[in-house]
């Protein structure tokens, strides 16, 4: 690892300017309510459901635990269709809760749960389909929801990558009966930690706040068993700073990802996700996939290390050969969702990335 060259990770955090945000939290100093759902939390609330054009946002302390909330809101029981092709809070949402994952193979296109295979996997025990956006790339939507009423079952988005997205205008926040959604300090909007929840049902949205807080419904009752998931003051008023910014954040990412195109595609052995057509992007993260290339994937991200350049294998391994699955649940039930996750890694890619930094990455993979 050359000592001359400056780190580069995967992802940096976008964050507003000091004086800005030390304006947006003196309201806090002034009252002392730092959370409980004080003035910044219910000001956020506000602001993202005008920013989504929905009529209910539930925020959490983070991602994981607005999934788990969400799918815990809707009482389901039996078994669960989703993607081994995700971070690891998808299937252990859904195994908190008490509920059985049914992993269902990927596309090899946008890397998003295969439609195709969907309804082979059905018994008279599965109760909802937990599909992934990943990397932004939005699912089939459609298909998805055709095969719910069909069989009579829930869906419940994990939408962590797919923050400000919209599809034939409308945001991906509408889809299905929930979706979550992830202000992680990596996301393209965070809130340091973070997250939401968006219903279908606004009526459920209550009971996601009895949830989030110990399943407290007045002041002497319990009628939940719930826990402590609540966004506080601070992680709010960053959220409310960065919302501001976002658009022009997503458009610095944009100028990045246009370079790592121009430079990348088109090189045989490496392919670059598709998009949906009709759907905008956010340029949340930039995978690469090495098939036939001259190095491996491995020997890729080891070459770009070496250089101080910290890209990601995300995401690898798979869900279901992790430490705690691995003995429940065959990976080779799902061999195009294997192969890319042995083949893919996401480059760095923020919003005060340089193009002279992506065009050093590329330099570096392209290299003789």
């Amino acid at each position: 690892m050359s000592s001359e060259e400056k780190t580069i990770l995967v992802a940096r955090s976008s964050m507003p300017n000091f004086e800005e945000y030390i304006e947006e939290i003196r309201e806090i100093w002034d009252s002392h309510w730092l959370t409980n759902m004080g003035v910044k939390h219910k000001e956020l609330e506000k602001e993202l459901m005008k920013y989504m054009d929905v009529d209910n946002v539930n925020l959490f302390t983070n991602g994981h635990l607005a999934l788990e909330s969400a799918i815990a809101a809707l009482d389901l029981k039996g078994e669960v269709i989703t993607t081994p092709f995700t971070f690891a809070s998808t299937t252990h949402a859904i195994v908190r809760n008490g509920l059985t994952p049914v992993f269902c193979d990927i596309n090899p296109e946008d890397y998003t749960i295969d439609v195709n295979k969907i309804e082979e996997l059905i018994t008279d025990k599965t109760c909802a389909i937990v599909p992934v956006h990943v990397y932004g790339n939005i699912c089939d939507f459609k298909e998805i929801d055709r095969i719910a009423k069909k069989y009579n079952l829930k869906v419940i988005y994990d939408a962590a990558h797919a923050f400000a997205i919209k599809i034939n205008g409308e945001s991906v926040s509408k889809l299905g009966d929930a979706s979550m959604f992830s202000f992680h300090a990596t996301k393209v909007f965070n809130t340091i930690e973070g997250g939401a929840v968006i219903l279908k049902d606004k009526n459920l949205k209550q009971r996601l706040d009895y949830l989030k807080n110990f399943g407290i419904t007045g002041p002497d009752t319990i009628e939940y068993i719930g826990g402590n998931a609540k966004m506080n003051e601070f992680q709010a008023a960053m959220g409310i700073c960065n919302l501001k910014h976002l658009d022009e954040e997503i458009q610095k990412r944009k100028v990045v990802a246009e370079e790592y195109n121009r430079r990348l595609k088109g090189i045989e052995g490496i392919k670059l996700s598709n998009r949906r057509i009709n759907s905008t992007e956010n340029y949340a993260y930039y995978p690469v996939f090495f098939d036939g290339f001259k190095l491996t994937r491995d020997e890729v991200f080891e070459k770009l290390k070496e250089h101080n350049i910290i890209a990601r294998k995300y995401f690898y391994p798979l869900i279901n050969s992790h430490e705690c699955y691995k003995s429940k649940f065959d990976c080779g039930s799902t061999p195009i969702a294997e192969k890319i996750a042995d083949g893919v890694i996401t480059l760095p890619l923020y919003a005060g990335l340089s193009l002279e930094d992506a065009n050093r990455i590329c330099d570096i993979i392209l290299e003789d």
